[in-house]
């Protein structure tokens, strides 16, 4: 489905509905500012898009196939740029990745998604609001869906954060073995995180080349900022990874002392029972002359003694802290 927007110059009013078929017209007209959303595309969609806006077939074929690493590639007369929105779902909060392709022109947007993206909705509400800027033209709508994009991650790096923040409770507190996969789960949520906002940098410092033709140099301000945000995202994911990788370090070092102070507590209990089963050895030994072999006490005698020898131990491994 193709949901079509115009910002007409000359009233600063929005003309919204209209056919995509007269996209092009549209754009035809000086100082409007057209925008183009495709939600779910089909097949046919995509030839309306490339027969109104002239996309190259290899814009289309990447906009055709998903998972396309983030990227910014220039066209004659336009820019193909591949982002990702990022999402925590479920009641694992586990970390869902909305890919958006977006093409821009001098005076146009257009945007092809397969799955909602909230990015989409946030720039429609604040374009809505910002008419009075309406002559950055294209450029400032391009601002407001990469910027609501990025800005995103932030809520969803603070919720990973807290996250870690539990999962450090759990294992300083009442060391709790199964949060090894917390740390895990979280570790994959990074990494997918980073191999998505790290390539942006390179999309950003595209977009502010000096050189660049599509928009003018005042809109450069705009993507500065949106370049800016990237970069805290970035350093913030790598900040958070570090954190991990500590915090996987301390379970290590928790787990491996709790093995040691296992290991050494069943060692003393194996001393003090090896010292009785020393004593009943010596008197179980068959021999017809052996000292309190025949004696009358002599039962009491060896059970006392393997009583003192294994009190003595306990009392000794307790001293150095061993039980």
């Amino acid at each position: 489905m193709i949901t079509t927007t115009c910002l007409d110059s000359a009233s600063k009013k929005f003309v919204n509905g209209f056919p995509a078929a007269e996209l092009s017209d549209h754009c035809g007209v000086e100082g409007n500012v057209v925008w183009a959303d495709v939600s779910d595309p089909t097949s046919q969609d995509f030839d309306e898009l490339a027969e109104e806006f002239g996309f190259h077939p290899l814009s289309i074929e990447d906009c055709r196939n998903a998972h396309q690493r983030p990227k910014v590639e220039e066209y004659p007369g336009y820019y193909f740029m591949v982002l990702y929105e990022a999402e925590l779902v479920g009641e694992d909060r586990d970390l869902e990745l909305r890919e958006l392709n977006i093409f821009l022109g001098k005076n146009y947007v257009v945007t092809v998604h397969s799955r909602p993206i909230r990015a989409v909705e946030t720039a429609r509400r604040l374009w809505g609001e910002w008419t009075d800027r309406a002559e950055h033209g294209a450029g400032l709508l391009a601002y407001l869906l990469t910027d609501s994009v990025v800005d995103d991650y932030m809520p969803l790096l603070d919720v990973l954060s807290d996250r870690m923040d539990d999962i450090e409770d759990k294992i300083f507190g009442e060391f709790q073995p199964e949060s090894i996969q917390d740390i895990f789960r979280v570790k994959k949520q990074l990494l997918f995180l980073r191999r998505t906002i790290t390539p942006l940098r390179d999309v950003f410092n595209t977009m502010l080349r000096r050189e660049q033709p599509i928009f003018p140099r005042e809109t450069h301000v705009y993507f500065q900022d949106v370049f800016d945000h990237v970069i805290r995202v970035a350093d913030t994911i790598d900040n958070l990874r570090d954190m991990l990788s500590s915090t996987m370090d301390a379970y290590l070092s928790i787990q491996g002392n709790r093995m040691n102070q296992i290991m050494k507590r069943l060692t003393s209990v194996s001393t003090v029972l090896m010292s009785a089963t020393l004593v009943a050895g010596i008197y179980g030994m068959n021999f017809d002359f052996m000292p309190e072999l025949r004696w009358r006490f002599g039962y009491v005698f060896a059970l006392g003694w393997m009583l003192l020898v294994g009190l003595g131990l306990y009392f000794y491994l307790r001293k150095v802290k061993w039980l």
